[in-house]
């Protein structure tokens, strides 16, 4: 008897430690693609790309992608639209196609090696290559939606129910902090070029082939430690069919559960918000608030870098209150933050940067608690679909919000207004978030439910 316990112990202490490099390794991913996100997209492309445009444009201020007149100056936002379009097609065919096949591992990797070629490429984004850089562009984005649904569908088979919201913070955690880091030696590179030789231009680009390189370079990590699980396919599984086939299809699916909707609404609304401050915060310091680059520059590595400690706190005080509950008290800060951001003065970085140490704060673990929130609520063998559909709402649909910054704009004239304008989503999205019933939720997923959620 003592034996068989003996056994039964070390298998469990086995068990665990294979389960903890699994983890391990799965944060990995967030440590590699993050960079790309931070430095590429947050910081560098967005300038560089509107200026190559620029420099391929007509006497008018044109570009002619394709036939079509665009003004150089809306390229990238354009492009960025694009992307967003291709990413909704193809993520219900990589989620499907990965939950039938049970084979997730060849699709994240197929997925991040695209996007990390297409970033490492944009190396040669000189002179007015603007189409070349329009498409590396749309496929690095849609590539990492894509990886990015496929990763977070792990985290159900990765971690049991009273781990995943730790789990998933600490993914998150890693991902800021290698975002700092890399923008750092980024900044410096960028900013010192004349030091090391190099013109503006090629600093930036070394900067944007760096993200693509160290992109590719610690996806090895997951790859290595991450276990495929073959799984049953659910009940109403349908066959892999084209792009908007498949989109229709997970929907319909998706409406046998609807209280697993009712949160993707929830969190469609209030992170819409959070992307829309994310993307807009620095107009707001520019154009209403007259700050230099430096200052911007340097409240984005303050929201990178408070998003690590806002991650793992807000993941500690899951464990005591449930996910449901600290999502709901983040949303209350997001609101106050934003509405103490109509208040700022110009001229005034101390004070821009008080407003980047609040949605560093609680930033990170908005977004890590909602994915941990979410994997309680998808279906076994749905697990890569569903994440599919949750990436859609992430990445896919936050358009909401930059419409109605701009519209209070066009009609205001002031940014105070538009920025104000955004406390609304935080605020719809509490209540719709406050009248879902989590546990009912994950009990008609079929899962078990945490002592606390």
């Amino acid at each position: 008897m003592g034996t068989d316990t003996a056994h039964e112990t070390a298998a469990g202490a086995t068990a665990l430690a294979d389960r903890r490099r699994e983890q391990r390794g799965w944060y990995f991913y967030d440590w590699a693609c993050s960079v790309y996100s931070t430095s590429v997209l947050t910081v560098f492309l967005g300038p560089y790309l509107t200026s190559v445009a620029k420099a391929a444009a007509d006497a008018d201020g044109y570009v002619h992608p394709l036939g079509i007149p665009v003004r150089a100056g809306s390229f990238f936002a354009y492009t960025v639209s694009l992307s967003v379009i291709v990413a909704i097609f193809v993520m219900p065919l990589a989620g499907a196609a990965a939950d039938r096949s049970g084979r997730k591992k060849p699709l994240l990797a197929l997925s991040a090696y695209i996007g990390a070629a297409a970033t490492t490429a944009m190396f040669f984004l000189g002179g007015e290559r603007y189409l070349l850089g329009g498409l590396l562009l749309v496929v690095a984005n849609a590539a990492l939606a894509v990886s990015m649904a496929l990763y977070n569908s792990f985290l159900p088979q990765i971690a049991p129910p009273e781990e995943r919201d730790a789990v998933s913070s600490r993914g998150w955690a890693f991902g800021y902090a290698a975002g700092s880091l890399v923008l750092v030696v980024n900044l410096v590179l960028y900013l010192a070029h004349d030091s090391f030789g190099l013109t503006e231009s090629a600093a930036v680009r070394i900067c944007l082939a760096s993200a693509g390189l160290w992109w590719g370079a610690f996806t090895l990590v997951p790859l290595r430690r991450l276990r495929e699980r073959r799984t049953i396919p659910a009940q109403g599984a349908t066959r892999t069919g084209t792009g908007l086939c498949q989109l229709i299809a997970t929907l319909k699916d998706m409406r046998r559960h609807p209280l697993t909707l009712s949160f993707l609404l929830a969190y469609l609304v209030y992170n819409d918000g959070v992307q829309t401050v994310i993307s807009q915060a620095s107009v707001y310091g520019s154009e209403e608030l007259r700050l230099d680059q430096s200052a911007l520059i340097t409240a984005v590595l303050l929201v990178q870098v408070l998003a690590v400690a806002g991650a793992l706190g807000m993941g500690r005080l899951a464990r005591a209150y449930g996910a449901k509950r600290t999502i709901l008290g983040s949303l209350v800060a997001w609101t106050v933050t934003i509405g103490a951001g109509y208040f700022l003065p110009k001229d005034s970085p101390a004070w821009f940067y008080a407003l980047a140490v609040g949605i560093g704060l609680v930033l990170g673990g908005t977004q890590a608690l909602s994915r941990s929130l979410f994997s309680h609520l998808v279906p076994a063998g749905k697990e890569a679909e569903y994440f599919s559909a949750y990436e859609m709402s992430d990445r896919g649909m936050s358009w909401v919000g930059p419409l109605v910054f701009g519209l209070a704009f066009q009609l205001t004239g002031s940014y105070r207004d538009a920025i104000v304008s955004l406390v609304a989503f935080f605020v719809i999205g509490f209540v719709l978030l406050a009248r879902v019933p989590v546990r009912q939720a994950i009990r008609d997923a079929g899962n078990p439910v945490p002592t606390r959620i």
